[in-house]
């Protein structure tokens, strides 16, 4: 990897989520949003050399991202629709039982307080540990333990009392 890509991945990881948050923004819409970022990520890479660092990059990568959502309104004929909400379709092989344990745990996941779920996401989807999680949340090592607890006896009580209907 030369020098100029390391820089380009080190600003992609230090500004990409601000740059996703004014493409959600401008389109309302978070799946419209992460396409319009990628674009304009792209477009960047492919300047990433000849910018002028002595400017603002963040200015510039802005600017490339407000051209091209205009460009995208200005020709919706050429470009894809994205919907709201895309509809849940099973995997390939996928049992219509697994896709209702899904559902239903996704479920349990948004009864649950918001802590508690950010908590739960982080531990079990992303993988991360106690002290991990703490840092990710700014929260105590013994916090992140008892809501991990809570949340997890929650999601029983749901689920169970799902499949007792």
């Amino acid at each position: 990897m030369e020098d100029w890509e390391r820089d380009y991945a080190a600003w992609v990881d230090g500004r990409g989520g601000a740059l996703r948050g004014t493409a959600y923004l401008l389109c309302g819409n978070w799946h419209a949003a992460e396409d319009l970022t990628q674009t304009a990520l792209t477009k960047l890479y492919l300047s990433w050399r000849t910018i002028d660092r002595a400017g603002s990059v963040d200015a510039y990568a802005r600017q490339v991202l407000l051209r091209t959502f205009l460009d995208e309104r200005r020709r919706p004929w050429r470009r894809e629709h994205t919907a709201a909400d895309p509809p849940d379709r099973p995997a390939p092989g996928d049992a219509t039982g697994a896709l209702a344990e899904r559902l239903a745990l996704e479920a349990a996941l948004r009864a649950l307080p918001r802590n508690q779920r950010a908590v739960l996401v982080l531990r079990y989807w992303c993988d991360l540990d106690v002290q991990a999680t703490a840092a990710a949340l700014r929260i105590s090592d013994g916090t992140v333990k008892s809501a991990t607890s809570r949340g997890l006896a929650a999601l029983r009580a749901v689920l169970d009392r799902e499949e007792t209907r």
